[in-house]
């Protein structure tokens, strides 16, 4: 018995440094993306210096979202080699592109510097990021799905989204740092680069802690690993399930650059609020998305995916706008931490229950290439680009509520994919089933 206990307390202990270790690259990722949302204004000065600041503000964001063009192609490319190759190998591949990325974004001196050339490297920077971030939300995704115990994959899952918000927290209180010790002007001069050159500092750490990844024993066990071409036919013939996963995506990845990446732009830019209190709130945001993720996650376990992927998109479907509304009429501090809150709550139920969903409705011989499509698609056609779209539809309809529209579009996305997926009972998810069968999938 005394065995027996010890033997469960020492499986466990390697479940939690598994799911550290695995996420520990995610970080990294959200961490690069998070700094440029928030020193979207100060970049776009530094290396996109116009006569408008509405034209330069622009210019950095749809650097921000340009990323998120190449998501599909890396999905593709790095997805058939993590399903061929392995989980451990393509993780530790990703997160040596990341790192390339994210050094050259950090050094590259300004327009004033070397000209034309700043905007075109931080440009092949982003685009490099890009490419490895198109697989690396779907690799940890379907690491951690493969190790999780049974009736407690919900839970497992819910800590790659979770381990993002460890970046969002820790680079909104640097945020906050800075702007207490610097000026306005030192922060646009050279303060938004200190926390580029801090992720250039983690990176050697995160590639100790990923380089002791162990492989999945699923993987392992699998006697036939398909090639590229059968992998690419696997995703063809089932492309209606990469269109759903798309569609149950574009409500997750639109409500998170929302509420994090665009927080202090919307904050600064249209409510004219404090800088510090912007990052403030987006410091509480991830805190809240880090409590609810897991919540939410194991709560799936217990009830079900669907009752909290329909409840959370008629939700935010109803209350988006109205909330935005209510604080563009009367913008404050107290306002913005009370709409972020509520948008954070309907994120971490929705993502906490999506995401493990998404990868029970994937072929295990194509998970993650087949996941990662999804989850690229719906970033690069809809989410990375929310906070240059929500710039541009303010300033082009003059009303500072509009991006609860933006949101409402998302959730009613989300709710016709969850409904379309249950005219299917097999794609239904049932509590402590550990995969689903899909006729569309046996093909």
């Amino acid at each position: 018995m005394e065995g027996q206990l010890a033997r469960a307390q020492t499986d466990r202990r390697a479940k939690i440094l598994a799911v550290i270790r695995v996420a520990s690259g995610n970080f990294l990722e959200m961490y690069d993306f998070m700094v440029f949302g928030y020193y979207a204004a100060a970049i776009g000065r530094a290396f996109f210096p116009k006569g408008s600041e509405f034209a330069s503000l622009m210019l950095s964001l749809a650097t921000f979202g340009v990323g998120f063009l190449m998501r599909p192609l890396g999905a593709v490319v790095l997805g058939t080699y993590i399903d061929r190759q392995g989980r451990r190998a393509g993780l530790i591949f990703t997160l040596a592109l990341m790192s390339v990325g994210t050094i050259s974004i950090a050094c590259v001196p300004g327009y004033n510097v070397i000209g034309v050339l700043a905007p075109l490297l931080v440009v092949a920077g982003r685009l490099l990021q890009g490419f490895s971030a198109g697989v690396e939300l779907g690799g940890v995704s379907v690491y951690l799905s493969e190790i999780a115990t049974p009736g407690h994959k919900g839970f497992y899952v819910s800590w790659q989204s979770a381990s993002q918000q460890c970046a969002v927290v820790f680079a909104a209180l640097l945020g906050v740092t800075l702007s207490s010790n610097l000026t306005p002007a030192e922060m646009d001069a050279w303060g938004w680069r200190v926390p580029l050159l801090v992720g250039c500092l983690i990176i050697p750490f995160l590639f100790w802690i990923r380089s002791s990844l162990a492989e999945t024993e699923e993987f392992l066990a699998r006697r036939v690993r398909p090639s590229v071409s059968e992998i690419m036919q696997s995703i063809a013939a089932n492309w209606r399930v990469v269109v759903l996963g798309t569609m149950l995506v574009t409500m997750t990845t639109v409500s998170f650059y929302m509420i994090t990446a665009y927080t202090p732009t919307f904050g600064s830019a249209v409510l004219h609020l404090a800088g510090r209190d912007n990052l403030i709130v987006t410091l509480c945001v991830g805190i809240s998305n880090f409590i609810w993720l897991p919540v939410m996650g194991a709560l799936s376990d217990r009830i079900g995916r669907r009752p909290l992927l329909l409840s959370c998109t008629a939700l935010a479907l109803v209350t988006a706008y109205p909330m935005l509304s209510w604080l563009a009429a009367g913008p404050s501090f107290a306002r913005l931490l009370a709409v972020e809150l509520w948008l954070s709550f309907l994120y971490g139920s929705y993502n906490g229950a999506m995401v493990v969903y998404l990868t029970e409705l994937m072929p295990a011989r194509v998970r993650a290439s087949g996941f990662s499509i999804a989850y690229s698609l719906a970033t690069a056609l809809f989410g990375g680009f929310t906070p240059a779209i929500c710039t541009y539809l303010i300033q082009a309809t003059g009303n500072r509520a509009i991006p609860g529209l933006w949101l409402s579009f998302a959730a009613a996305t989300g709710l016709a994919a969850t409904l379309l997926s249950g005219r299917n009972r097999a794609l239904v998810y049932r509590p402590d089933s550990h995969a689903v069968t899909d006729p569309l999938i046996a093909r």
